[in-house]
């Protein structure tokens, strides 16, 4: 057996990974708006706003991950956790924001190409830099982003700046090579339209999670023939499973036993082995079982 979790500067907690990433993205950022200005390229000053935009939701992320550590209390019974979820709606929001704007910006250059001129080395060297800074922070993140629905979204813009560092890259040696300027308006749109699938992918895993529905690695049939197959069950109803955030799911059902299991003061027992299973088989940490008598008369059963 190996222990392949995250070790080092990778296994720090969220927070610290996204204010190192925070870091990160900012000073990329300064060197693409530099590089935009000297150079005049718009693929540059996209990838800039792309990484001020970045920037604004790690501080967002930040902030949600902050609330999210807060314990329950009587009026928030299941505490802060479903803050990540609001921050990840905004970074997907302004993801969508700004794929538009750079759409727009891109084709009115394509129309209107004028007398652009654009410094192909200098935009090839600070693409250069982007992509390495992008790197970096991709790795940072990839353990943390399979466990927090907030990180991922952090995560999924860093991996939208890196290929759009790689489309800078490409656009700025065309241009060095054929002197084709309009590369860069190309370049612009790949951008754009590499940012809409992630960020509707990310908009789509929050609705999930807003409207309770099942989360997608979770089988409900199978749980359910789980437990019934548990000794002492006779029937499962009412099953519900949602998600509070990315990697916290939770679970209910109404549980009919036989008879003799109640005589023999077993439910208790039989509460923990069904706990167990769900933690141990599924991955659900948070089981509610209502224990009922067979024959009992449910008067709200859902499923």
């Amino acid at each position: 057996m190996h222990d392949h979790a995250p070790t080092g500067i990778r296994g720090a907690g969220a927070r610290r990974l996204l204010a190192i990433s925070l870091g990160i993205t900012t000073i990329v950022m300064v060197v693409q708006i530099v590089g935009s200005i000297l150079s005049g390229s718009l693929a540059l000053l996209a990838d800039a706003a792309h990484m001020f935009t970045d920037a604004a939701a790690l501080v967002i992320a930040l902030i949600a991950s902050s609330v999210a550590a807060r314990p329950a209390d009587d009026r928030r019974t299941f505490g802060y956790q479903r803050a990540e979820v609001l921050g990840a709606l905004v970074n997907g929001v302004i993801l969508i924001v700004l794929a538009v704007w750079v759409a727009v910006e891109a084709i009115q250059r394509l129309a209107q190409p004028g007398d652009v001129e654009i410094a192909g080395g200098l935009m090839l060297i600070v693409a250069l830099v982007g992509l390495v800074a992008n790197a970096a922070a991709m790795w940072l993140l990839s353990a943390a982003q399979r466990t927090s629905i907030n990180v991922r979204g952090a995560y999924l813009e860093v991996l939208g700046d890196m290929f759009g560092s790689a489309a800078v890259i490409v656009a700025a040696i065309v241009v060095l090579v054929t002197g084709w300027v309009q590369a860069d308006a190309v370049a612009s749109l790949l951008i754009a339209a590499m940012i809409v699938p992630r960020a509707i992918g990310l908009l789509r895993e929050v609705v999930s999670v807003l409207t309770e529905s099942t989360p997608e690695n979770v089988h409900v049939r199978e749980i359910r023939d789980h437990i019934v197959s548990t000794p002492g069950v006779v029937d499962v109803h009412d099953v519900h499973v949602w998600q509070l955030t990315r990697g916290a799911p939770v679970f209910t059902a109404h549980v009919v036993v036989d008879p003799e299991t109640l005589r023999s003061g077993r439910s208790g027992a039989l509460l923990e082995e069904l706990q167990g299973c769900l933690s141990t088989h599924f991955d659900v940490e948070h089981s509610t079982f209502q224990l009922e008598p067979a024959g009992h008369i449910e008067h709200d059963a859902h499923a």
